[in-house]
């Protein structure tokens, strides 16, 4: 580890500095500017990250490509492989630290913080394992010819993460491109991005080679949009908002460069009279409320056969009242929104509740000892909301669900595919026919019958439609994703 590295392992002592990370050396942003980074929890001062610019985007980009012409593009499949095993055995030995961390920067419990970390090293795993296993094809052609396909990487490769998953999104976005050979720039989100930094640390610790992975951190405005237009970037993937993923992909469209956008949803649960309420009620809520609701695939609609409404809505309710908020090292089932101004946005959405026809049905409780500078919003479940209604139609990215009812397999599908978004969707049923049906119906780039995965599964391509964003992570979809197909033809007579 070079000697300018600035990042401490305790991360409950008091606020530290951290850098960029630049062809294998930590550095500062080249004007040397810093950002502070408030605590969710209690809006206290938790750290200092560099605030990059331009400058600090073209030397990151500049040294992706020269790792791509050095050590780094010299390696095999299995080599490469074989260091992001050793990556997700580093993430697994830092575990105690990465978690308190994505808590205290994130805001969400540390038992939601630990399940994350565990998924990180899962995604090093998978796609360690991946790696020599990206086949190309021969395909039948004209007598006399041989044709074949290979997969080789795009080059380097830009990832812009968000605040809500740094460490679950860095894994499935950055494994999968290093795993098919590519180099790495990484803008991470300045609202939370402190275990991305420390996760780049591991990487440098398990032999990464220099320039093979870059890290700029600073303002989307700035670094954020830097990198998106830089002429440099061979391919580009974005978490986020619809309004970002736009500007995203409308600067990598001037240098004719793949986007893979995930931009969040609006995802239903469709609960009819003949499911298991027992099994989905869990589901229904904890689906809602993971992260204070700040999930892309969160469950935030409801929708419920008239018949059985009125007990579903009661059970959620009671469900609810139950629910515990503070501060994320207490544990509790609800932490923070990720800043104040988080909080502000959600809580106008709870005030429009009683307009339109949609009312209260139940909230949660914020403990009473949580601190006064925290972010904390009440967990709220909303019922009786008419399709039309905001509540129903926007992503709200908070610890809110609106709960509807509906009559009939066409009004399910109707009130489903009724938003402008299309990324996850519960289907509630014992009937195996309907389950089909609704499947094909929907439109929504992951289907889960009597269960609610909330994106989950390392192995399961993920991924939306509509205003949800294209492409695909996770899986072996996302390898082929970070990979061009060449196509050779041989002529031997």
């Amino acid at each position: 580890m070079q000697q300018d590295q600035t990042l401490e392992r305790n991360p409950s002592n008091s606020a530290r500095v951290y850098r960029n990370y630049i062809a294998g050396r930590w550095v500062d942003a080249a004007d040397g500017r810093r950002l502070a980074i408030p605590d969710p929890s209690d809006g206290s001062h938790l750290a200092d990250i560099a605030r990059g610019s331009s400058e600090d985007v073209d030397r990151a980009v500049q040294a992706a490509r020269a790792a791509l012409a050095g050590e780094w593009g010299r390696l095999s499949a299995t080599e490469r492989g074989r260091i992001l095993h050793r990556i997700g055995e580093g993430v697994l030995k830092n575990i105690d630290l990465l978690t308190e961390l994505e808590a205290r920067d994130v805001g969400k419990p540390l038992k939601q913080a630990r399940a994350d970390v565990e998924a990180l090293a899962r995604y090093c795993e998978f796609y360690g394992a991946a790696a020599d296993k990206v086949h190309g094809d021969t395909i039948p052609y004209r007598s006399g010819f041989t044709a074949l396909t290979i997969y080789e990487p795009h080059g380097v490769t830009a990832h812009i993460i968000p605040w809500n998953y740094p460490m679950q999104i860095i894994g499935r976005s950055l494994g999968a491109a290093l795993a098919m050979g590519n180099a790495a720039v990484v803008k991470p989100a300045e609202e939370a991005c402190l275990t991305v930094i420390e996760f780049t640390r591991i990487a440098e610790e398990a032999g990464l080679p220099a320039g093979a992975l870059n890290l700029v951190t600073g303002t989307g405005e700035e670094a954020g949009a830097a990198l998106s237009s830089h002429p440099g970037i061979n391919h580009i993937s974005f978490t986020g908002s619809v309004t970002t993923g736009g500007l995203v992909q409308a600067a990598a469209a001037r240098n004719a460069v793949p986007v893979t956008l995930e931009l969040g949803g609006k995802s239903p649960q469709v609960v009819f009279a003949d499911a298991d309420l027992d099994r989905a009620l869990p589901f229904l809520v904890m689906a809602g409320i993971q992260n204070a609701g700040q999930t892309c695939s969160a469950s935030s609609r409801i929708l419920v056969e008239r018949s059985v409404y009125e007990e579903v809505a009661s059970r959620m309710a009671d469900a609810y009242r139950k629910l515990k908020v503070g501060p994320a090292l207490s544990d509790l089932d609800v932490g923070p929104v990720v800043s104040r101004r988080q909080k502000d946005i959600v809580e106008g959405y709870i005030a429009l509740a009683e307009r339109g026809g949609a009312r209260l049905a139940a909230q949660g409780t914020i403990v009473p000892d949580a601190p006064a500078g925290g972010a904390y919003v009440t967990p709220t479940l909303i019922r009786d909301v008419p399709p039309s209604h905001r509540l129903a139609q926007e992503e709200i990215f908070g610890p809110v669900q609106v709960i509807m009812p509906f009559d009939g397999e066409q009004q399910a599908i109707e009130l489903a595919n009724g938003t402008p978004f299309g990324l996850v969707c519960g289907i509630w049923t014992s009937d195996g026919g309907r389950q089909l049906r609704l499947a094909r119906a929907i439109q929504s780039g992951q289907i889960f019958i009597n269960n609610y995965g909330a994106g989950g599964g390392i192995e399961l391509p993920f991924g939306g439609v509509k205003r949800s964003g294209h492409g695909r992570e996770k899986g072996f979809e996302a390898l082929y994703g970070f990979a061009t197909t060449k196509t050779i033809s041989i002529y031997h007579g």
